[in-house]
């Protein structure tokens, strides 16, 4: 299969170290990286972009084979993670690098990402308002090398801040009823 087949996905749900497990060992996932996108700063640092003067957001781009994975499957796999209904970041993590959206690629990728909102607000699993962005694509620069896969680099730390940041516990009591 060449690349040409494959499709980019760019989700910003927070802390980047705990997009990318959920993403990685599904069917159809070729690639995650870690980066920056949405501000307009060309090539960020990450003490840039936490110091909040460059308008990024944390993000991962996730390349995949359509024909294996669905966007659909992607949006659903991403809802998942995160508290849509906190504009302040995500958990431990606070400001505006931390806030979530979903960056499209195309309108197909749009129209989906709005359903899925809409389909999420509906659903009554949040008492909030969802306030995920939908926004266009925009450069993507990838993280520094030590953040890229820092989940396996660092198990234990990662496991800590993991734990620390109350996102497991959020997952779980707003999807548990789903048995996931």
């Amino acid at each position: 299969m060449t690349d040409k087949q494959y499709k980019l996905a760019t989700f910003a749900g927070g802390c980047f170290w705990c997009m990318v497990p959920p993403f990685e060992e599904q069917e159809g996932v070729i690639r995650i990286v870690s980066g920056y996108t949405g501000g307009h700063k060309p090539h960020p640092t990450y003490e840039e972009v936490c110091a909040g003067t460059t308008g990024h957001y944390e993000a991962v781009q996730i390349t995949y084979d359509p024909e294996r994975i669905t966007y659909d499957q992607l949006l659903d796999i991403f809802w998942r993670q995160i508290d849509p209904t906190d504009p302040g970041g995500q958990f431990y993590d606070r400001g505006d690098s931390y806030r979530t959206a979903i960056f499209y690629h195309d309108e197909e990728q749009r129209q989906k990402a709005e359903v899925s909102k809409q389909a999420l607000e509906e659903s009554g699993i949040f008492d909030k308002p969802i306030v995920t962005q939908i926004l266009p694509a925009s450069p993507f620069y990838p993280a520094e090398e030590y953040h890229q896969d820092y989940h396996k680099k660092n198990p234990f730390r990662y496991k800590l801040y993991r734990l620390g940041s109350g996102r497991d516990e959020f997952i779980k009591k707003h999807w548990q009823k789903d048995g996931n």
